[in-house]
Order: structure tokens, then C-alpha cells, then sequence
């Protein structure tokens, strides 16, 4: 048994015997892969994993010279009202949920308002970089920062991230603008996402071609904010979450994850609709990954 198959192992295991409600399982050690299934690899919504491919985009734009991480919201969107102190905020601020505006919304949520970065923007800041509020309104104005420069993010990540990898014309939830929603609504198979799992772990290769410079996946794990949580959930990088022993993970509702443990060169993926027990899972997941 390769080690790949061995953490695949030690994952199905605790899943069908505590019946945890998994669509798929994806595991890599070194160029090993192995995976299983407990039901087709049809696209499925990544929810909050959503997050870290727009940390990527963001990381791509960095690259390329499009923004900063310090670009502020009054730079790259100047045709917005802000409200007190937000001319302060940064792509930074809003990638690491700190913008410290008091204004959350979910991506399963009607737009409160015509524009929901205006209406998020209008909010008085506590102060930037001072509070962590988890919202996908935060990452929705960041990737709106980038589509001012850009045009559409999806369409502009295509040759970029998803082509690459081989990810055919991959679908994205948008608001009643026509943006992309940022913060969820990314559909993709189990398998899909373990090639970003891969580009992770990796420092931002596929296969030896560059997509992100291998200092911002480092930042993105690196630069932990306190969140006021416990456990797995205690600090938030740049659209990832630090797990224990060195793990770190990109996250989304009802079992979405991808966990990094750059110690060994591996990564376990994992689509799922656990609506219960999602703390058990994550916690699986983390275990076999640690052996």
C-alpha cells in the first residue's frame, strides 16, 4: 500500500464507520494519488473554499503587477461612497477578514441592496486590521477590486489557474450584477480541487509550470489572525485556516476541505454535505493526514 493510499485508508475508515456524509475523497503523498468515492464526482459548491481560489486570483494579480496587497479600497474603486476610515482598507484588510466593517452577508443570502460591495463599503470601519469578521461579503469586494482591473475574474482565471490544470470551463456563482459571488459558489469535482491542493502544496507549481509566485502561497499560511475561536478555527491567513501539528487548510461548509501538510508532501481533499457533524469531520480528516 503506498502511503497516498494508506492516509486515503485511514480517512474511509472512520467515515463509514461513523457514517459522516462524504461525496468524495482525494489523497496525495509525494507524486502519489489514490481516491474514493461514495457517490459520482459531479461539480459541487465549494462554498467558503471559494475563499483561498480567490486568494490565488488575488496572488496572480499580485504577480502580474495589478495590485498589492496594500491597494487600497478608495484606489481601486474610487466610484464607491465609503464610510468613516474605509479609505484605509486594503485587499489585505479584506483577504484576511479584517477590514474591521461591522457588515456581514453569505453568499445564500439575498443582496441586501443594488450593489453589495456599496453597501458594504458605506459601513463605517472599526479599523482596519484591528478585528476579524468573517463575511463572503469580504472577499466579494476584494475580487471586485480585482475585476476593476481585470474585467471578469472567472474568465480572466482561465488561462491563468483553471486551464492549467485542466479544469474545463468551471462555473461560478454570481450576484444580480453579473460579479462573481467571490466567497462561495465555485463548482468543482473532488478531483478538480486536489490539482489546487496540489499547486499548494507545491508553492504554487503544477507540475513545474509557475501559476503563483511561491512567496505568496507561503504568505498565505503564514501571517495567522486571531479569530476569538477555539481549536482548528483559532487563526485565518489569507483565505486559509491553520489546522494543529502544522496543518493548514483551505474550508468550506459541510465539509469542504483542503489540508496541507507541507512536513510530508501531503494533501487530503475532501467534498462532502455533512450538515451535523461537520466538527468530527474535519477532525477526521486532520487525523489521517497525521497518521
Amino acid at each position: 500500500m503506498t502511503a497516498a493510499e494508506a492516509l486515503l485508508a485511514r480517512f474511509v475508515r472512520t467515515v463509514d464507520q461513523e457514517g459522516l456524509a462524504v461525496y468524495g475523497a482525494h489523497a496525495l503523498v509525494a507524486d502519489e494519488e489514490a481516491q474514493h468515492r461514495w457517490r459520482s464526482d459531479d461539480r459541487v459548491n465549494l462554498y467558503s473554499v471559494s475563499k483561498g481560489v480567490s486568494a490565488l486570483a488575488a496572488g496572480i494579480a499580485v504577480d502580474e503587477g495589478l495590485l498589492s496587497l496594500d491597494t487600497s479600497v478608495a484606489d481601486a474603486l474610487p466610484q464607491f461612497e465609503l464610510g468613516d476610515g474605509v479609505e484605509r482598507v486594503t485587499l489585505r484588510h479584506l483577504l484576511t477578514m479584517s477590514s474591521g466593517i461591522p457588515f456581514v452577508w453569505f453568499g445564500d443570502q439575498p443582496v441586501p441592496g443594488p450593489d453589495l460591495a456599496q453597501e458594504m463599503l458605506r459601513h463605517p470601519t472599526r479599523g482596519p486590521g484591528e478585528h476579524f469578521l468573517y463575511s463572503d461579503a469580504s472577499t466579494y469586494v476584494a475580487m471586485r477590486m480585482l475585476g476593476a482591473a481585470v474585467g471578469d475574474v472567472r474568465d480572466w482565471l482561465i488561462p491563468r489557474l483553471f486551464e492549467p490544470l485542466g479544469i474545463d470551463n468551471p462555473q461560478w456563482m454570481r450576484c444580480p450584477l453579473g460579479w462573481i459571488v467571490a466567497g462561495s459558489g465555485l463548482l468543482l469535482r473532488t478531483e478538480e480541487l486536489a490539482r489546487i491542493g496540489r499547486v499548494l502544496r507545491d508553492r504554487g507549481e503544477w507540475h513545474g509550470s509557475r501559476i503563483v509566485s511561491a512567496a505568496w502561497i507561503d504568505g498565505m499560511h503564514t501571517d495567522w489572525r486571531e479569530t476569538g475561536e477555539a481549536a482548528t478555527s483559532a487563526h485565518y491567513g489569507i483565505g486559509t485556516w491553520e489546522g494543529p501539528s502544522g496543518l493548514w487548510r483551505f474550508d468550506g461548509r459541510y465539509g469542504q476541505y483542503v489540508v496541507v501538510d507541507d512536513a510530508h508532501g501531503a494533501v487530503l481533499t475532501v467534498t462532502a454535505h455533512e450538515e451535523f457533524r461537520t466538527g468530527r469531520l474535519l477532525e477526521a480528516a486532520h487525523e489521517a493526514v497525521l497518521g
